[in-house]
């Protein structure tokens, strides 16, 4: 089987989507003939090309002589003679528009909705997404595969650690991942609070007394820190699954989620629960977290390693053959 692949993500973003690639494709072209095709991108003027000219033309064209094309985002052709596999990791921007920029809102409600009728199988990272497909875009059950992600070998309990006390928060700086509340719970506390995640948009930023910025880290140093962190507190208001959850019970971390949604169904009871849009509720459950350390660090020990991507690579490449 020959199975193009669109790897345009890979220049736009090392957030989940480069992750998902990143780990699944090594492993999926084992097994099948893999075509690569990236289309590139430069300021505003290139995302429009991406979105008007390569997604719904030059990728379907370039794809023609595949089994199968797969969108690993919901970016993708409105019609493919090809049979079309889309990955959809959330769909935050239909819960929450007002969190993203008002282009991506747009393509969203105009073109994602034909993009996902056009795939032969949908793709959903989590149960929680698998859902939301179904109640949002009405996408039947019986079209959608749940293939969910995994931590990478990096994120493992052994090995070095960053020092000094502090909570842990990880993150492009974006309003959906509530870092104001976080720094605010926090605050409250006393605790230090140091954020690892890449420049974003809405105006987030990781700054206030006792906040300290890391920017975007590499795996390795991102497992040091989760390894010395007093908890990690990823209180999303929205997420299709929530890698960071996974990547830092890998690692020993207690962690702190959002009750209610994907983290929730990653998190498998072994992290503490708490109301995202409760400054109160989140403090308290940095305060639980860092109490029950010991006890979160063997749960979510256990919990991370239920998930592997070699299986999901495994489902991946049956959502292949079910859409040839």
């Amino acid at each position: 089987m020959k199975v193009a692949v669109d790897v345009t993500a890979l220049e736009l973003t090392r957030a989940g989507t480069a992750r998902y690639l990143d780990s699944l494709l090594p492993r999926v072209e084992r097994e099948v003939d893999l075509d690569r095709l990236r289309g590139y991108s430069n300021g505003k003027t290139g995302t429009l090309w991406l979105d008007l000219a390569w997604y719904p033309h030059v990728l379907p064209y370039r794809a023609r002589d595949a089994d199968v094309l797969h969108c690993p985002t919901y970016r993708g052709p409105v019609r493919s003679r090809v049979p079309l596999v889309v990955t959809v990791h959330d769909l935050a921007v239909f819960r929450h528009p007002e969190a993203f920029p008002p282009w991506t809102r747009t393509y969203s409600r105009v073109v994602v909705p034909r993009v996902v009728r056009a795939a032969r199988i949908v793709s959903a990272v989590s149960e929680f997404t698998a859902t939301e497909l179904e109640t949002l875009l009405h996408v039947p059950r019986e079209r959608i595969r749940v293939v969910p992600n995994a931590a990478a070998e990096t994120f493992v309990e052994h090995g070095s650690r960053e020092e000094g006390d502090y909570v842990l928060a990880v993150g492009t700086l974006e309003p959906r991942k509530n870092l104001a509340r976080t720094i605010e719970a926090a605050q409250r506390l006393g605790v230090e609070l140091r954020v690892a995640g890449a420049p974003g948009w809405g105006g987030v930023e990781a700054r206030g007394k006792g906040v300290r910025w890391e920017g975007e880290v590499g795996d390795d140093e991102l497992a040091r820190l989760y390894r010395g962190a007093l908890c990690v507190a990823y209180p999303s208001l929205y997420e299709g699954f929530g890698i960071p959850v996974l990547e830092a019970m890998a690692c020993g971390a207690p962690v702190v989620t959002s009750r209610g949604g994907a983290t929730e169904e990653v998190a498998g009871g072994a992290a503490v629960l708490v109301d995202p849009e409760d400054v109160a509720s989140i403090a308290s459950g940095i305060t639980d977290a860092i109490a029950r350390r010991a006890e979160l660090r063997a749960a979510g020990l256990q919990r991370a390693a239920a998930y592997s991507w070699d299986e999901s690579a495994r489902l991946l490449l049956q959502a292949y053959e079910a859409a040839a």
